[in-house]
């Protein structure tokens, strides 16, 4: 670690002053407003400054994997807001919920994952928490690892009262991998938890024997 990063002295709850929150909207989602001002790097404080922040709550994401046939499970769903700035608005995705409150990480994947693929996992991996998009939004989603039956995975799921349409996909690990260098997949939690495989994949499989 680099002598900066060792000494870098700032924290979130000692060095950062809430001066106002506010609601903006109320609806599915929120829109909170914060002025705050901080301390500063080279000492002091700095102005108010005002900023919006999106909340949407937080989210469990998991990466239903087959070590026996070294296939990863991915879904396909629409999602609008992608077209602001591409054509593909069905994207591939790993399976992902909203947390409810009172209710467990893992008792999420565990329910996101039977109602989005139709499967239920042998053995299941905390992998990390991950900010999304910190700049505009709280979210912070958590990434789990579910050993999965892939012969067992296909057709189309979700729940009609919500909406979803929702379509199963069973790739090899080494295409899923592809897909995130072709742009194929192109959003974050995938990409982030295929890299992950990749990059811990002898690991995964040791812990099995």
């Amino acid at each position: 670690m680099s002598k900066n990063l060792q000494n870098s002295p700032l924290n979130a709850k000692a060095d950062v002053e809430i001066l106002e929150k506010k609601s903006l909207y109320q609806g599915f989602f929120r829109l909170e407003q914060y002025t705050f001002r901080h301390k500063l790097f080279a000492g002091g404080w700095s102005q108010p400054i005002t900023r919006e922040v999106f909340e949407r709550g937080h989210a469990v994401v998991v990466l239903p994997y087959d070590p026996v046939t070294d296939q990863v499970v991915l879904i396909e769903q629409i999602r609008i807001p992608a077209i602001t700035t591409t054509d593909k608005v069905w994207l591939y995705e790993l399976v992902a919920g909203m947390i409810e409150p009172n209710e467990s990480h893992i008792d999420v994947a565990k329910r996101e994952l039977q109602e989005e693929t139709g499967l239920s996992a042998n053995t299941w991996q905390y992998i990390n928490s991950y900010l999304s998009s910190p700049g505009g939004t709280s979210e912070r989603f958590y990434l789990y690892l579910a050993h999965i039956d892939a012969t067992q995975a296909g057709g189309v799921h979700g729940l009609e009262d919500e909406s979803e349409d929702i379509k199963v996909h069973v790739v090899s690990r080494q295409r899923a991998y592809a897909m995130t260098q072709t742009g194929e997949i192109d959003n974050v939690s995938t990409v982030l938890g295929i890299q992950w495989l990749m990059l811990n994949h002898s690991q995964v499989i040791e812990d099995m024997q």
